[in-house]
């Protein structure tokens, strides 16, 4: 092993200890974190944070190896068998402490019990795992999904089972890419919602799990997801936000539908036809809203959020990745499964494509877009991705666009007055805002305000979204 492979300096698999600790509980934690996690080792003769070699005396090395061995064996539950090994660097010894990633977890210090025992690993640090946490870890252990657990206090009939296919098939139809794929959708059965884990059958009763919940919106699941818009590139601003309340399904289409209603929308010409396009590929938002509903640990009790700055499009789950998981695997298309249940039910209605496939579909419809590769970053338990917006809004084509749209006299730029810009100007702040506030604060009358409003909404500048009541203005630049 060369030096510079052994020398990366902490991360999430490595630890450095300058001796071996006669406490063994400052290595240890980091022990069972490893187990829990990915594996890792914990490297002793290095000075942490300077990487000074200071080495291990050789006539201590098999002395000291051997405590190693047996605090390793004796202090964790399950019990964790590592592997030991001297290497050599810069001509001195150094103890490599190997640990594998468990099988039986969650694993913990013997002494302190599961509860308060159980640690993991992030980034560079140990820490206690928390309730969820410490629960997934449960589950994994057991080769057992979260959204396939009954869920205590909640009934189910055979009629409310059927309004759920019922609804569940309309959706795969309506989200069909083509006639072919929408004849191929079969009815969906009581059966089949049991093979996935969204029903379990006992005694010829049928008992609700997790996924049900959130597919029929009870027992407070799924919990809501925050979409907010911001002036900036931090959180400083507030410009727009929505809390969606709702099935999983219609979280996933409410919450895809607000980022397009929120991002720009560009042209492109081929002869005299003009074409459209979202600043960001629309397939890869949707696939990622999907992921981030689907595989995020619903044992967290945070709320998925989908937040759009000057410069890019952030979509945060809780959870983190999940073992073996990292970044570089996912861009090449490997995945693993946190809720089966609700995988099965996504892929049904056509709401993801094959498992494992979205992020690479999604880092090259980016690169096809001409955008910044893509972001994925696993931090402090959650998983965020971000999608670049371009930072130039006059590219050369945009100035293409501009010069044909003058010679072919085709979708001229929209004409506004006075009063008309200066309710868009007022709505962009206020978008919640009653046409007899708009008065107020325009000092414009009621009746010139509803007066332009429908004509801003005729020129295509200006949608009226949700009720009358409860809805909100989007206005639409051109």
């Amino acid at each position: 092993m060369e030096k510079d492979s052994l020398f990366q300096g902490e991360s999430k698999n490595v630890e450095y200890k300058e001796m071996v600790p006669k406490n063994s509980h400052k290595y240890m934690k980091s022990v069972v974190a490893f187990a829990n996690g990915e594996g890792g080792r914990v490297i002793f003769g290095v000075e942490d944070g300077t990487m000074r070699v200071v080495g291990i005396p050789q006539a201590d090395l098999f002395r000291l190896m051997d405590i190693i061995t047996n605090a390793v064996t004796d202090s964790c539950e399950p019990m964790i068998i590592p592997d030991l090994f001297v290497q050599e660097a810069e001509g001195k010894s150094l103890i490599i402490l190997e640990i594998a990633p468990g099988m039986q977890r969650p694993y913990y210090i013997k002494k302190k019990g599961p509860i308060e025992g159980t640690y993991i690993r992030t980034a560079g640090t140990t820490r206690p795992a928390d309730r969820a946490i410490l629960n997934e870890l449960l589950l994994e252990g057991k080769n057992k999904f979260f959204d396939q657990q009954p869920i205590p206090n909640l009934k189910v009939t055979p009629s409310d089972v059927d309004v759920l296919c019922h609804s569940m098939r309309e959706s795969a139809v309506k989200n069909a890419s083509s006639d072919r794929q929408r004849k191929s959708i079969k009815e969906l059965t009581v059966n089949q919602l049991i093979s996935w884990g969204v029903l379990i059958e006992n005694k010829d009763q049928l008992i609700p799990t997790y996924a049900y919940a959130m597919l029929t919106h009870q027992a407070e699941y799924p919990p809501v997801v925050q979409c907010a818009v911001f002036k900036t590139d931090d959180r400083a601003v507030f410009v727009d936000k929505r809390v969606i309340d709702a099935p999983i399904q219609e979280q996933m289409e409410k919450a895809y539908q607000y980022v397009l209603e929120k991002i720009n929308m560009g042209a492109r010409f081929q002869g005299v036809y003009r074409q459209d396009f979202y600043e960001f590929p629309p397939d890869s938002i949707r696939e990622l809203i999907a992921n981030a509903l689907v595989h995020r640990n619903y044992m967290e009790a945070e709320s998925v959020q989908i937040s759009l700055f000057s410069d890019r499009l952030e979509v945060t789950s809780p959870g983190g990745l999940m073992r073996g998981v990292t970044p570089e695997k996912m861009k090449e298309g490997f995945s693993k499964v946190r809720n089966r249940a609700l995988a099965n039910a996504f892929e049904y209605m056509n709401l993801i494509e094959k498992w494992g496939s979205g992020f690479p579909r999604i880092f090259r419809d980016c690169r096809d877009y001409g955008l910044r590769e893509p972001e994925i970053i696993d931090f402090e338990g959650d998983l965020r991705v971000n999608l670049y917006r371009r930072t130039d809004q006059t590219t050369d084509q945009t100035k293409k666009t501009d010069q044909m749209t003058h010679q072919t006299g085709i979708n001229r730029p929209v004409r506004l007055n006075d009063k008309e810009n200066i309710i868009l100007t007022y709505l962009q702040k206020r978008p919640d805002s009653t046409q007899q506030e708009i008065a107020v604060a325009t000092s414009l009358s009621l009746g010139t305000i509803k007066y332009h409003t429908k004509k801003l909404q005729e020129k295509g500048c200006l949608q009226r979204m949700g009720t009358h009541r409860k809805g909100y203005w989007s206005v639409v630049l051109k």
